[in-house]
């Protein structure tokens, strides 16, 4: 029986180390000991136990483990440990301030030299806005040319960009 416990005990702390590699960089060291983990736990059972009950114990370690480290898997996809994987609006993510689409065509000056992003004030606001890629120098006038979904694009009314 101590020997039964002991294997159950080296699969279960070689499929955690196997999810842990999930979590934790370590350049697949987390994955080689999980590996001798298992390998100790089939050893013991082979030599203490019987052959039967080792070819037994890889059968269902081909079909359990798997599985368990896809349940893992699926677990910390959903746990507050991981990063999730988008960003969406729908869970209030945003890119941009909303309602700036009217600034479109609006004037009005950068606060920051542009290069091609900083600041400029529009109208009674201070925005984070960007150029096409030109430089703008700071207190130049300026035009917002579009309001996409992430960009307030300006270009310089002085034409000395």
């Amino acid at each position: 029986m101590k020997t039964a416990l002991s294997v159950l005990l080296l699969q279960l702390a070689g499929v955690a180390a196997i999810i842990a590699e999930f979590i934790i960089p370590s350049f697949g060291l987390i994955s080689v000991i999980a590996g001798a983990l298992i390998v100790l736990s089939i050893y013991l059972v082979f030599t203490q136990v019987s052959s039967q009950m080792g070819f037994a114990l890889i059968l269902a370690d081909l079909f359990v483990i798997p599985g368990a480290i896809l349940f893992g898997v699926k677990v910390l996809e959903r746990s507050p440990v991981t990063l999730k994987q988008q960003l969406k609006t729908s869970e209030g993510a945003t890119s941009q301030k909303r309602g700036l689409e009217h600034f479109e065509g609006m004037e009005g000056h950068a606060i920051t030299d542009l290069r091609p992003s900083g600041v400029a004030q529009i109208g009674r606001e201070r925005v984070d806005v960007v150029t096409r890629g030109e430089y703008i120098e700071k207190e130049t006038p300026i035009r917002v040319v579009s309001v996409g979904a992430n960009a307030v694009v300006v270009e310089s009314l002085d034409g000395m960009s």
